[in-house]
């Protein structure tokens, strides 16, 4: 999924924080006992989000998408004090998995863990919120950055995972998954409500700053 060289990707490990030991057994877990591990966000992008959040210091973080909980650990190292920090998820086999890892964690008291269709749990969050990283169901990327758009205060970030999509984003003839894909990155570069770039980070994050 990565699209930088397996090399350059190593040395770029060499000069970024360390993983903790939890998050380097969720990584190994998850590789080796749960379908689809190459969803999880692993080392590089994880020190990629602690760093955004830690720049902001967010009271309120909202998460569309926990899987194993990676990356919710990875946000939450930024949180403010008093934060609080929503992640949503359909999945309900890896429940007690995630709560597992999140009661190991020093952020389990600020971590509000919602299952059910995120298209419908994320009406329950009723916060201003500082922070919202957006890696669920691809299809609905739009739509879940339609809910929360007047949800986030200005100056707050929406992050946006996979918008790369392999590279695919590239091809003339593209399947509907990337299609998707394309017409979600349109949409967000053509929004002056705000400040935008892609990291080529894994497979793409895009970085979104609310004027």
């Amino acid at each position: 999924m990565s699209l930088i060289k397996e090399d350059l990707q190593d040395l770029l490990l060499k000069f970024c924080e360390p993983e903790s030991e939890l998050l380097q057994r969720i990584d190994r877990e998850t590789h080796l006992r749960v379908l689809m591990p190459k969803m999880l966000s692993g080392h590089y992008q994880g020190r990629v989000l602690s760093m955004l959040s830690k720049l902001i210091t967010p009271k309120r973080i909202l998460e569309i998408g926990t899987f194993t909980g990676y990356a919710t650990l990875c946000l939450a190292e930024g949180l403010a004090e008093d934060g609080l920090l929503y992640t949503l998820d359909i999945n309900i086999e890896l429940e007690d998995r995630v709560r597992g890892y999140f009661a190991e964690s020093p952020y389990n008291s600020k971590i509000k863990y919602i299952l059910g269709d995120a298209t419908q749990t994320v009406n329950e969050i009723n916060e201003v919120l500082d922070l919202v990283f957006i890696d669920a169901d691809k299809k609905n990327n739009g739509f879940y950055y339609d809910l929360i758009f007047d949800r986030v205060r200005p100056g707050g970030l929406i992050i946006i995972d996979n918008v790369l999509w392999s590279g695919k984003v590239l091809n003339d003839q593209q399947d509907k998954p990337t299609r998707n894909i394309t017409t979600f990155n349109d949409k967000v570069a053509l929004d002056n409500r705000t400040e935008k770039l892609i990291l080529p980070v894994r497979d793409g994050l895009f970085i979104v700053r609310k004027k």
